[in-house]
């Protein structure tokens, strides 16, 4: 195995410890890295890997057999999807859909493959109803323990290959939430990611550009829902200092496709041109990296802070490289100006006229922070437009849209 590889599989493991300390407690991360040690999936810390078990997923054998049409109830879907935890925004948004489409009639139950393996149903179940929906699905482990479902739906190209294997099933949908190549380098995973999306799925994507994407370059038969934001949660709040100039990152040095390098640099700039600004960076702790101007470092947020801390902030920037995140919108719905790279990948929701869109390089961006906060009339016409945009969304319409996909696979549209 390449050094490289080596470096990129234990980052892997320590971020995926990091977060289960945090969400599971000291005690329970003990107990992991006594069971890695020993050795398990994907080898432990004192044995030699084994990749070949690791990624035996990419070369599953069928599970269960074929139903005949009409033996299921239309109304009955599986959800696919990886381990998760705390604050997981791809979860969260699976979990919403399911929550809506519940509402809707549908019988959902939840499958959960892949590592680290939750304790039991029962635990996974209530840390879904906990951190994030109080669901009606049950919750299995496992593609063997996985009941027979009308539709069946992928939510990452890990899953998608689960999917692939699942016979008990009429249909196969995949939910793409972003075009998950890009999360790697050229090589294996690039490749066995891009794959799926010839598995010949019918695809749900996270707006028009993943539709179009997978449609164009893959024959995906593909429609699209929109993004939209808790109308509750985020709404402006009191600027506490009015006359402090401050701009929000959102600053994830673990995920690539945000471009926190980029954005760091272009913040230095913006900062050099006008040194009395203040930055605030949330997202992740970045307390091990040198910041060369004034900033505050507001790590991890929790959801119910998120909606303050955006008001207190003149401008945010808010880089892409893949499909956006949900953040555009509720900073919109915050009523502050959003600064972003120039992209199919984002303009597909942000344009210029209510955001502030430049080429992706340090000079353009920090031309486009500079000339929001130097331009009050300028700020006040992105922040308006945001609040239109903002205000033309809802996760219950988009959640129909799904509805009538799903139900449309059947060659009509008939309520169920």
């Amino acid at each position: 195995m390449t050094d490289n590889l080596k470096g990129h599989l234990l980052l892997r493991r320590i971020r995926t410890a990091i977060r289960f300390g945090r969400q599971q407690g000291l005690t329970a991360l003990l107990t992991l890295v006594r069971q890695k040690l020993r050795g398990g999936k994907g080898g432990g810390l004192l044995s030699k890997i084994d990749l070949i078990d690791y990624y035996s997923f990419v070369r599953a054998s069928p599970v269960g057999t074929a139903l005949l049409p009409g033996s299921i109830s239309r109304n009955v879907i599986n959800w696919v999807i990886p381990p998760f935890g705390f604050g997981s925004g791809g979860h969260l948004n699976i979990f919403r859909f399911i929550h809506h489409l519940e509402l809707d009639g549908f019988e959902c139950r939840i499958i959960i493959v892949g590592e680290p393996r939750p304790n039991s149903s029962e635990s996974a179940a209530k840390q879904i109803n906990e951190w994030f929906f109080k669901l009606q699905a049950k919750v299995f482990i496992g593609l063997n323990s996985a009941p027979p479902a009308h539709i069946t739906i992928a939510t990452s190209w890990q899953t998608a290959y689960f999917v692939k294997s699942f016979m008990p099933t009429i249909h196969r949908c995949y939910f793409v939430q972003d075009f998950e190549p890009y999360f790697f380098a050229a090589g294996s995973e690039y490749a066995w990611a891009e794959q799926t999306y010839r598995f010949g799925f019918f695809g749900v994507t996270a707006g028009t550009w993943l539709k179009e994407k997978l449609a164009v370059e893959y024959g995906m038969q593909t429609e699209a829902f929109g993004f939209s934001f808790d109308h509750e949660r985020y709404r402006p709040h009191v600027r506490r200092e009015p006359n402090v100039r401050r701009v929000f990152f959102y600053a994830r040095p673990p995920t690539q496709r945000r471009a926190f390098e980029m954005g760091l640099l272009v913040l230095a700039e913006m900062a050099r041109r006008l040194p009395d600004v203040e930055v605030v960076l949330a997202g992740w702790d970045i307390s091990s990296y040198k910041i060369p101007f004034e900033h505050v470092n507001a790590g991890v947020v929790v959801l119910d802070d998120l909606p303050d801390l955006y008001s207190q902030c003149d401008v945010a920037l808010v880089l892409s490289f893949t499909n956006l995140s949900l953040l555009p919108l509720e900073l919109m719905a915050c009523g502050t100006p959003v600064v972003s790279n120039r992209a199919k990948c984002t303009e597909w929701l942000l344009n210029d006229t209510n955001a502030r869109l430049a080429e992706p390089n340090v000079e353009s961006l920090a031309d486009a922070l500079c000339a929001v906060l130097e331009n009050a009339a300028e700020r006040e016409r992105i922040r308006n437009a945001g609040f239109k945009t903002a205000s033309l969304s809802d996760w219950k319409l988009e959640a129909g849209k799904v509805a009538m996909m799903l139900r449309r696979l059947d060659g009509d549209s008939k309520m169920l």
